[in-house]
């Protein structure tokens, strides 16, 4: 696989990523997850954008190289499956175990968060799969 692709892949999932928690948890959830938090820790300063942006295109980066390196992943479908695959698993480790060691939020939240994070690592598994097989090898 070039580095090419998969820094194009990279990039667009991480892309992909940004705007799929922009649009579920900033947008269409913020209220539920609010409601569901044990504890408020949001930093009073605002958010460090430079942090965020980066998080979300080592989420692209992960999908890229685990399909591209590994999976032969080269399609929307595959990437989809693959993307959920990797994101349930994913999610459940980071929530359950910031479950079990924090107070951050409730087991309703957490719970659904594993389920949003399935859902963003798919979709976001999708553009990466579409993206690696797009062109020539």
């Amino acid at each position: 696989m070039k580095t090419s692709k998969l820094l194009m892949a990279g990039v667009a999932g991480g892309v992909t990523y940004f705007i799929l928690g922009f649009l579920l948890y900033g947008l269409l959830l913020m209220d539920f997850f609010t409601k569901n938090a044990t504890n408020d820790v949001s930093r009073g300063d605002g958010m460090v954008w430079w942090s965020l942006i980066l998080g979300n295109l080592f989420v692209g980066f992960l999908l890229a190289y685990i399909f591209g390196q590994w999976a032969s992943i080269k399609n929307f479908m595959g990437g989809l499956m693959g993307g959920a695959i990797v994101g349930f698993l994913f999610s459940g480790a980071i929530d359950f175990s910031m479950y079990g060691t924090s107070d951050l939020m409730n087991m309703t939240a957490t719970i659904s968060d594993i389920l949003v994070g399935t859902i963003m690592f798919a979709l976001t598994g999708g553009v990466v799969g579409l993206v690696l097989g797009m062109g020539k090898e």
